[in-house]
């Protein structure tokens, strides 16, 4: 099915356009040895060897999309700071168009991982909500955007990005764009009238309870997708594979991932590979599919990474 599916969908990818919004980050890795530990503290001292950067959050999702051939429109807040200018710098190299209101008063927010023995040994998290006047420009940059895309990413990172979401989904609405959404936190009701919803297990586990069984699940989903306005959600259920509840049924589809080797950004990639199936026509379940085989593929892969149109068929 995969093969047939991914021939079917690999000359369409070029003329998806994918609106993405969210929160944006710089994700920083610093690599070393550790052969020692502090004389001062019992912690392990790494001596650096190499440093990498790579576009995270809704910039992760965007360079996936992109990764597969898409036209993708980015929007976000980011600092006038060195940071900011990377993460542009990075994105212009994978073909996006990224439209950034620039806040002098907002450090562009900064992931920070120490690798020793290919071990992560600490994170460093420098972030600052954005002010309401950059927000504001984000929100006027939305609607120019809108008319010319043909699906709608919002990737929330909980970082204060999507101060407008639901005046960005009653917009997209407007104009009859699909709307995917990345959950965070517990309002989801700023959610309501998405087209979808993307929870991994523990998201939807925070907002509906603890389920018994798989019946109970259902219920469970069906009665949140009622009271939002939701048509689909879609649960990403890690060594379990993924959840598609749409049109009063539910549908299991099995992991394909080979090796775990690290989670971080699998969730970007599901939502891009989503939504640059249905920018192209895919249905549904076939989108769906494209996206548990991507998850399977970028869990093999260190940090935030993407998945090549021919890394699909690969698993």
């Amino acid at each position: 099915m995969i093969q047939e599916v991914f021939d079917r969908q690999k000359m369409l990818f070029h003329s998806a356009r994918v609106l993405v919004v969210g929160d944006v980050m710089l994700d920083r890795y610093w690599f070393g040895e550790v052969d020692r530990i502090s004389p001062e503290a019992p912690v392990p001292i790494v001596r650096i060897a190499r440093e990498d950067s790579r576009p995270g959050g809704a910039a992760n999702v965007a360079r996936n999309a992109a990764s597969l051939g898409c036209q993708v429109t980015l929007l976000s807040v980011i600092g006038d700071d060195e940071a900011g200018r990377r993460l542009e710098e990075l994105l212009s190299g994978d073909h996006i168009v990224s439209r950034f209101q620039r806040d002098t008063r907002l450090p562009t927010t900064v992931k920070l991982r120490v690798i020793g023995r290919q071990q992560q040994l600490l994170r460093i998290d420098f972030e600052t909500t954005p002010s309401q006047e950059s927000l504001a420009g984000k929100l006027a940059d939305f609607k120019r955007e809108i008319r010319d895309t043909n699906i709608v990413v919002l990737s929330d990172y909980g970082k204060g990005g999507l101060s407008h979401i639901s005046a960005m989904i009653d917009e997209a609405n407007a104009n009859n764009k699909l709307v995917l959404v990345d959950p965070k936190g517990s309002d989801w009701e700023k959610y309501r009238g998405a087209f979808m919803i993307t929870p991994n297990r523990g998201e939807l586990q925070h907002i509906v309870g603890a389920w018994r069984n798989e019946d109970d699940l259902y219920r469970r989903v069906e009665d949140l997708k009622r009271s939002l306005q939701i048509q689909t959600l879609l649960l990403t259920r890690s060594e379990e594979g993924m959840s598609l509840f749409s049109e009063g049924k539910a549908q299991h589809i099995p992991t394909t991932a080979r090796e775990v080797f690290d989670v971080s950004g699998a969730g970007d990639t599901v939502v891009a590979t989503l939504a640059a199936a249905l920018a192209a026509g895919a249905p549904l379940i076939e989108a769906v599919h494209l996206a548990n085989r991507a998850a399977g593929v970028v869990v093999g892969k260190f940090g935030t990474a993407v998945v090549m149109p021919d890394e699909l068929l690969s698993t």
